[in-house]
């Protein structure tokens, strides 16, 4: 009775949605990154965007105006990576923080003797465990160009990263077989990741297995075939985990 409800209830909020058709066409037009999928992808997408858009709070930092159109090209980055798991998957926290561009919060951290120092480190994106996804719109803008870097994609694979604790690229599997196997796979590539750095592939995987995770899925949604180059058995279980195969999808579309 409550998945018949939550059917219903969904139904009617992409039914009441007042956003144009031109104006998703042309969302879609300023992200190359989504021609490959097919017709029924597409309206799926559009489907999952619609629920994002309700359901989470988009708020511009430092008097950004966020507009309507702002917020249809990150939706649809951002529900990528969702597109055969459902919107649940983004569960647990409501907001997303844009900010004009890159941004330094101020940190404290303590060193090895126990002194707290104030830190500041430039960010283009950012995402709290059960708190907000930050991203700065100037790279958000641009990120769908199909050049292997995606912040939208980044912090929110971070966000599926956080669904079962602290982001540490063990993100929850869909079955048995594929939780026993991501370990050793993902294990495997990190450790020689760290020693051989691979083409195309961002030296910022390196620096934790959860960023490993991020930036191996920009990868994968941009540019498949190098992740498949360097990792094919990481590409699998990206595959199997994300339900999608962007290398199969570009073949059949071509």
């Amino acid at each position: 009775m409550f998945k018949l409800f939550k059917k219903w209830r969904q139904q009617q909020i992409i039914s009441r949605s007042t956003v144009s058709p031109a104006s998703w066409d042309k969302a879609f037009q300023q992200l190359p990154l989504l021609d490959y999928l097919s017709e029924a992808e597409r309206n799926q997408l559009r489907r999952l965007a619609i629920l994002l858009l309700h359901e989470k709070s988009f708020i511009g930092a430092h008097d950004l105006d966020v507009s309507e159109a702002m917020q249809l090209l990150i939706a649809l980055q951002a529900c990528l990576p969702i597109l055969h798991l459902g919107l649940d998957w983004y569960s647990g926290w409501t907001t997303i923080i844009i900010y004009p561009a890159g941004f330094a919060p101020k940190r404290e951290v303590v060193d090895e003797f126990g002194l707290v120092h104030t830190v500041k480190n430039e960010l283009i994106g950012e995402a709290w465990q059960r708190g907000p996804v930050i991203l700065s719109w100037e790279d958000s803008e641009t990120a769908g160009i199909v050049d292997g870097h995606n912040v939208v994609i980044h912090e929110f694979v971070h966000k599926l990263d956080m669904l079962n604790g602290a982001a540490d690229g063990f993100p929850p599997q869909h079955k048995r077989a594929q939780a026993e196997a991501w370990p050793e796979r993902f294990s495997t590539a990190y450790e020689d990741f760290q020693k051989n750095p691979k083409p195309g592939l961002s030296r910022y995987g390196a620096t934790a297995p959860a960023e490993f995770l991020a930036v191996l899925s920009e990868v994968f949604f941009e540019k498949p075939e190098v992740l498949y180059d360097a990792y094919p058995k990481v590409y699998e279980a990206l595959s199997l985990f994300f339900r999608q195969d962007p290398i199969k999808r570009a073949r059949s579309s071509g």
